[in-house]
């Protein structure tokens, strides 16, 4: 049998023993001020994973996260996973009321908290207050979270009752037994993690992924990148994000390096880049890569290891990024966290041409189709519609919202992603935008992205983002939201007589705003802020 055929479908707390097993030496993370080996995360996940279950954590229980990237992150996702647990990864930029709702609505009975960010810890209080009044060598008793039981403060003051160095002292000897007793009871369909999608209009929603989901994807994904234990991966991107999650565990299936920080910093990352003999860069996102690509310090010839960058961006702006970096091999992907975070990814084996326009084909077991998002019938080849996607990566449902869940799957039990793609003849997958993004105007259905792409290759855009603005007469057209480079001139006629001739005029922006900085979700740009800002300045006029 072919080696390249076989599945392998683990937990995730048992792929991290078996990789610790094979390289306990190699570096498995390493921070700007630390390096963890393997042999370390085993040992301090398996730790955590013995206190879990002295604290009374039993399987299916949900441990809430809410932090900057840490190793502890890792070691509690991990030494849940030992013990059954779910780990539940908050975004760390929530404030008082997002955490209240989604403490309560992920039913989280023990909540790990980042105490060097005064935000965090300032956040949770204003969204608790009768914490404050809490002996934290008890059970809580807040009522407003009827079922957290526990704070654990992480980075703190060590000698804290609820410091994480004090949660660790639970863990003993005989504690390892049972770890592995628990361990040997994980289903492989049983969730092993959640993070909660960002909400618009109405709330985030958890989605639970299963330990199948997750461990085969990451595999898919280290199979499709061809890492192997001497790969060092850097990746900046926040931990409570699949686009961190499932690169770190594609690099952990072998035994490589993860480099990251505690968040993006363009100074120190630069001293990584340089420094760490990075073989892949995962920045994933053109905010992120245009800034390594601006700084000073950038030297393509110094990344000597360097062989893959993976990003996700327009075309113009991939293949820019090829010719700053030609020595690697530029791949894009495509993917959501309710698929587990990618479904599909370029391959070193397709031309830089096809890579910058495509985002390559899917990962094995995972099903996709492209629909008529109206009559849902298929489409032909290279026919842009509805993407909908099948399979072991899938979330079940939404957590505790059956009226999503059923709204979010077809009669036949496909996701509908409510993303415009195609997929030609080779089953090369194209991106076109969002449904919720396409603009209507004048009967004519247009693409942000398309409009996006042509403005990114002015030579003075650094960030071109287009919303809907409202019209009397067209009922929607064109709203730019465009950030220049520094000390460019150019103004709103320079970028219509840019447009002027080249693009449909129906097309042509009606609306112009220049900005500096952008609103953001952990990785994205909020196109529901840009469409709410537009919307409130034409309001009185149209």
């Amino acid at each position: 049998m072919d080696a390249r055929n076989v599945i392998e479908a683990t937990s995730l707390g048992d792929l991290l023993l078996r990789t610790a097993s094979r390289y306990p030496d190699n570096d498995a993370l390493v921070f700007p001020e630390q390096r963890v080996s393997y042999g370390e995360l085993a040992q301090a996940s398996t730790a955590v994973a013995s206190a879990l279950i002295d604290a009374g954590i039993g399987h299916g229980d949900h441990i809430g996260v809410l932090s900057l990237n840490s190793r502890e992150v890792i070691e509690v996702l991990f030494g849940a996973s030992m013990c059954g647990a779910v780990t539940v990864l908050l975004n760390a930029r929530y404030r008082a009321d997002e955490i209240r709702y989604a403490i309560n609505n992920a039913d989280i009975q023990l909540l790990f908290i980042d105490a060097r960010q005064t935000d965090i810890e300032t956040s949770l209080n204003n969204a608790f207050p009768a914490l404050a009044t809490q002996n934290h060598e008890s059970p809580l008793c807040i009522a407003e979270a009827p079922l957290l039981r526990s704070v654990i403060q992480v980075g703190g003051n060590n000698a804290l009752a609820n410091s994480y160095h004090s949660f660790l002292r639970r863990a003993n000897a005989n504690g390892v037994d049972l770890v592995e007793t628990r361990r040997s009871e994980i289903a492989l369909r049983q969730t092993a993690l959640m993070m909660y999608t960002s909400g618009t209009t109405a709330r985030p929603k958890g989605c639970p992924l299963t330990h199948e989901a997750v461990v085969r994807n990451s595999g898919a994904m280290s199979d499709r990148l061809a890492i192997t234990a001497n790969d060092r991966m850097w990746d900046p991107l926040p931990m409570f994000h699949m686009a961190a999650i499932l690169p770190m565990l594609s690099i952990l299936h072998k035994g490589g390096a993860y480099i990251t920080d505690r968040y993006f910093n363009v100074e120190r990352a630069m001293d990584q880049l340089m420094d760490e003999r990075i073989s892949i860069m995962y920045p994933a996102f053109p905010a992120i890569m245009t800034d390594v690509l601006a700084h000073p310090r950038f030297d393509a010839s110094a990344l000597t290891n360097l062989r893959l960058v993976n990003n996700v961006a327009p075309e113009d702006t991939l293949k820019a990024n090829m010719q700053a970096l030609p020595q690697a091999v530029h791949i894009s992907a495509y993917g959501m966290t309710e698929a587990a975070g990618i479904s599909c990814h370029g391959s070193i084996d397709e031309s830089d041409e096809l890579r910058s326009r495509t985002c390559g084909r899917a990962y094995p077991g995972v099903q996709l189709r492209v629909v008529d998002p109206d009559s849902g019938q298929p489409c032909s080849p290279g026919q842009p519609g509805e993407m909908r996607i099948r399979g072991y990566s899938v979330l079940d449902g939404y957590y505790k919202l059956p009226e999503a869940t059923a709204a979010a799957f077809d009669d036949d039990g496909w996701f509908r992603t409510g993303d415009i793609c195609a997929i030609d003849e080779r089953g090369l997958v194209s991106f076109h935008g969002r449904l919720k993004d396409m603009l209507k105007i004048g009967g004519e259905n247009v693409s942000p992205l398309e409009i996006e792409s042509w403005l990114m290759r002015h030579p003075d855009v650094v960030m071109a983002q287009v919303v809907a603005a409202p019209d009397p007469r067209l009922e929607q057209v064109v709203a730019a939201f465009i950030e220049l480079k520094p000390e460019s001139q150019t103004g709103e006629q320079d970028i219509l007589d840019y447009c002027d001739g080249e693009i449909a005029s129906f097309k042509i922006p009606r609306h112009i705003r220049f900005v500096q900085t952008w609103p953001m979700s952990a990785t994205k740009i909020q196109k529901s802020s840009l469409r709410e800002q537009i919307e409130a300045e034409l309001g009185g006029s149209h």
